[in-house]
């Protein structure tokens, strides 16, 4: 049985060594938020593509307002989108606005609130030396330096800057598709009306929801029964795509058939047990050329094994490295303690109340409960070096990736 460590890094490892890089698509720029670049974004000019004012005020030679007050003559104006004809000479002045082009000739920008203005006499009450107030040309970029680089996935910020360069559409490697498949008889399907012993099948949708934040294109196979001629069609179409993901029948009970018939279709088994809890029957392996994780079938215990062990491995499909695990650390509202020598991974609240991040252990009822899960905004980490800890101490924790 291997820690959440060493199973995480066996993903990594495997997917690694067996995967190229995706096929190649052109999207829209607008269409490309979580997308990994294929090409590199390349600035088109120099960014600035001049000398842009940072304030608004007064364009001068810093020479000339090089002690103060001193008095000069402004000699007309440049806004945003349109530059200053002229030149500014010795005690002359332009008034600027914010983003607008340096005139030729000044080298400062002393702020508005700096001057006094009678007609077209300026007095300068604060000294400016060369380069204040301004961003010089191509101090951001220059022409044909790379700005986005292969590998890198875009958000807001790169797909700004795609856009800025004249990036209408982007070349993309292909989201990798992920089959989600829910495994037994109690499961019924979400719009059912289920019978006093039956539930919905929420881990569908759930690990649907994850493979989407992550940048992959969920393929949702419903749910299989606990008959083994039908799971393994249920697998087998699986199996047509880059990732299966399948959750529940991965335990040692009579009717887990999950394991059983993977290895009859050939699976090599990389880990079936993880020291994690919840999450502890997780299987990981390669079938064909298909990337495999069975997950436990309780809610929880599927969402952080799909945290923990899938989303490295849709990072990789997906043509970009695998993401850090993003713990940080916050101090305990109250004590902790657990008993199993595992990994605990407790859906718990983190606040800002005291303006240090405090967590909390939410009150829940084991891995099947939902309901405090949609309640918790991260995971807090109970390593299973120390099981106890005191209120106050400063301890591991894990976000949820679509709230905080």
């Amino acid at each position: 049985m291997l820690a959440y460590t060493e199973a995480r890094a066996k993903v990594i490892e495997v997917v690694s060594a067996r995967c190229g890089l995706p096929p190649i698509e052109t999207v829209a720029v607008v269409e490309a938020l979580g997308r990994v670049l294929a090409e590199p974004v390349v600035a088109d000019r120099d960014y600035p593509p001049f000398d842009r004012s940072t304030r608004d005020g007064f364009a001068v030679r810093a020479a000339d307002a090089a002690a103060v007050p001193v008095e000069l003559r402004c000699v007309g104006e440049a806004k945003a989108g349109a530059a200053f004809a002229g030149e500014v000479g010795p005690g002359q002045c332009v008034e600027i606005m914010t983003g607008a082009p340096v005139p030729v000739g000044a080298d400062a920008v002393v702020m508005l609130e700096h001057a006094t203005v009678a007609g077209d006499r300026v007095t300068l009450q604060r000294a400016a030396h060369p380069g204040q107030n301004l961003v010089p040309r191509g101090s951001e970029a220059r022409a044909g330096q790379v700005l986005v680089r292969p590998g890198e996935r875009l958000g807001f910020a790169e797909l700004a800057l795609a856009a800025q360069v004249g990036s209408t559409e982007l070349r993309v490697f292909r989201r990798p598709r992920v089959a989600i498949l829910s495994t037994g008889d109690e499961v019924v399907s979400v719009g059912a009306h289920p019978g006093p012993f039956e539930i919905r099948n929420s881990n569908s949708i759930a690990l649907a929801a994850q493979a989407h934040l992550t940048g992959a294109e969920p393929v949702l196979l419903g749910n299989a029964p606990d008959r083994e001629d039908r799971l393994r069609q249920c697998i087998e179409r699986g199996l047509r795509e880059d990732v299966l993901v399948l959750s529940g029948g991965v335990s040692a009970g009579k009717y887990d058939l999950v394991e059983a018939v993977l290895e009859q279709l050939g699976m090599v088994t990389c880990f079936d047990e993880v020291r994690i809890r919840p999450g502890r029957p997780a299987v990981f392996g390669v079938c064909g050329e298909t990337f495999v994780f069975g997950l436990p079938g309780n809610p929880v215990s599927t969402m952080v094994t799909f945290e923990l062990l899938v989303v490295p491995a849709l990072d990789l499909l997906s043509g970009a490295s695998a993401r850090p695990l993003t713990t940080f650390r916050a101090r305990l509202a109250a004590p902790v303690r657990q008993r199993a020598e595992l990994t605990h991974w407790l859906p718990a609240e983190v606040r800002w109340d005291s303006g240090e991040p405090v967590v909390r252990e939410l009150p829940w009822q084991g891995s099947g409960d939902i309901v405090a899960m949609a309640q918790a905004n991260a995971f807090l980490l109970v390593p299973e070096t120390r099981l106890e800890w005191g209120a106050g101490e400063w301890v591991d924790v894990l976000p949820r990736r679509d709230r905080l």
